[in-house]
């Protein structure tokens, strides 16, 4: 008969020890000593697992150095009274998955120290592969302060930005909802969008209410149009002729009702958001300094605008105001930064980015900084940076969209795209943009657009400077044209 295989939380159970256990935990982690200066003396490490974790303290404390502890609350909580017991005070841990939240949260309650950390920071170390030996390395690692800390922000923008992400899943399943419907109307030969740019508009909605509630005729449905759709209403009625089937309505008015629901969760989780964006904080900024003598006053530039989107709905409060509250500047007033992309930059980090020491840290942590190879002192190739950044993708979206803007921004856009291709032009007007938010929050000033001329005029003064130094060294001399 074959024995059951025994759950985690039943193999952790205290109770006798077989022979392979006892030499598994008998068994002695011998640390050389590397020459390095003990940064932090009081540190574990911890390699995070689903359904247990390996956590490893310094041999002198303990004669068994390493435990594993189960994933639930109650052996989390045990593993955070056994390091407190034993004098620890700092612990490092990796970012994997979402199962490292738990343990995170269990030992900052405790009072201990949490340095979360990438993983690709050790991956490339000799060796130390296996649980027991992972949770050891991390430990030595952290001892002698070669792990650095990963970002997090406070404890009230995690919450926001838990509910953001929450909104962009609702957005995002209600444009499927949208896209099934249109393809429940196209197979019936009714070319409604071909007609209607937005089914979830007013004209669209009725229409597609309508047909559920059992009205067929094509003109009485095209009646519903609203002035302001630029087709009229014969050309509605002709793409409202169609054959109907009863599960094709069927599925339609199926992914209709899905269609309400999401549009229902979407408005409370707005409510949520608009309840903890109330929470935070006015953010106050110092005055900026005043300008340098002699100095000539900038143009006032673009008014203030509240940039919009027309593929993404917008929440249901101001949002733009509690982001000119919160975030103590207008980044609105960007070229191609609207509200819903300073909404993300805030959700993701927050008011305060003491966190970067410069705008080239904080280019860096968005993967938008360019990674090297050099070998003896040259740069044999340029590596993408690897990684997933919301804000990243954000700001990319932002630089697409200077690419008709008559301004700054969008002449150094289109420069770049002249100069690069697509995607590398995008990723450095992102860096660029990323620089821009920087300046803005940390120093507290507003952004002053000096025009597309403005640019043409520097860019064709730095040409010139340029084939100057380039005559110069060849002995010759520009001459201007008459």
């Amino acid at each position: 008969m074959a024995t059951r295989k025994r759950s985690t939380y039943e193999r952790l159970q205290p109770g006798p020890l077989n022979r392979q256990q006892r030499r598994e935990l008998g068994r002695k982690i011998a640390a050389a000593d590397p020459g390095l200066a003990v940064v932090h003396p009081d540190a574990a490490g911890i390699d995070i697992g689903n359904a247990s974790h390996f956590v490893a303290i310094p041999p002198d404390r303990e004669p068994v150095p390493i435990r594993e502890f189960g994933a639930w609350t109650a052996a989390l909580q045990e593993m955070a009274q056994w390091l407190t017991a034993h004098g620890i005070r700092t612990v490092a841990l990796q970012a994997t998955g979402v199962y490292w939240i738990a343990v995170q949260d269990v030992l900052e309650q405790a009072g201990l120290e949490v340095y979360l950390v990438n993983a690709r920071g050790t991956k490339t170390l000799p060796g130390r592969k296996s649980d027991v030996q992972e949770c050891e390395w991390l430990r030595k690692l952290h001892t002698y302060g070669l792990l650095r800390n990963s970002f997090r922000p406070p404890a009230e923008i995690r919450a926001i930005r838990t509910l953001w992400r929450q909104r962009d899943r609702w957005v995002q399943e209600a444009a499927r909802a949208i896209q099934h419907m249109q393809k429940a109307l196209t197979t019936r030969t009714v070319q409604l969008a071909n007609t209607i740019s937005d089914l979830s508009g007013v004209t669209g909605q009725a229409i597609l209410r309508a047909i559920v509630a059992g009205t067929r005729d094509p003109g009485a449905l095209a009646k519903l149009r609203d002035c302001r759709i630029a087709a009229s209403e014969a050309e509605l009625a002709a793409s409202l002729q169609g054959t109907w089937r009863e599960d094709v309505l069927f599925e339609l008015r199926q992914t209709l009702e899905a269609y309400d629901f999401y549009q229902a969760q979407l408005a409370a989780c707005e409510r949520e958001l608009a309840k903890y964006t109330a929470a935070v904080a006015t953010r106050e900024l110092p005055p900026p300094p005043p300008p340098p003598a002699g100095a000539a006053p900038l143009s006032p530039g673009k008014a203030a605008r509240r940039a919009t989107s027309r593929r993404k709905p917008q929440p249901g409060f101001d949002l733009a105001a509690e982001l000119h509250r919160t975030m103590g500047v207008d980044l609105t007033r960007i070229d191609g930064i609207n509200v819903l992309t300073t909404q993300v930059v805030f959700s993701e980090i927050g008011p305060d980015f003491s966190a970067f020491p410069s705008e080239n840290h904080f280019a860096s942590w968005l993967t938008l900084a360019p990674r090297h190879d050099i070998s003896g002192g040259k740069v044999l190739r340029h590596v993408p940076a690897a990684g997933r950044n919301r804000v990243a993708n954000a700001l990319r979206m932002a630089a697409q969209s200077l690419v008709r803007s008559d301004s700054y921004l969008g002449a150094r856009y289109r420069r770049l795209r002249a100069r690069l291709d697509g995607p590398v032009a995008v990723k450095a007007m992102a860096r660029y943009l990323a620089c821009l938010i920087y300046r803005l929050v940390t120093k507290g000033q507003a952004y002053v657009d000096r025009g597309a001329a403005h640019y043409e005029r520097k860019r064709q003064e730095r040409e010139r400077q340029a084939l100057e130094r380039r005559a110069s060294n060849l002995g010759l001399k520009l001459v201007p044209a008459a």
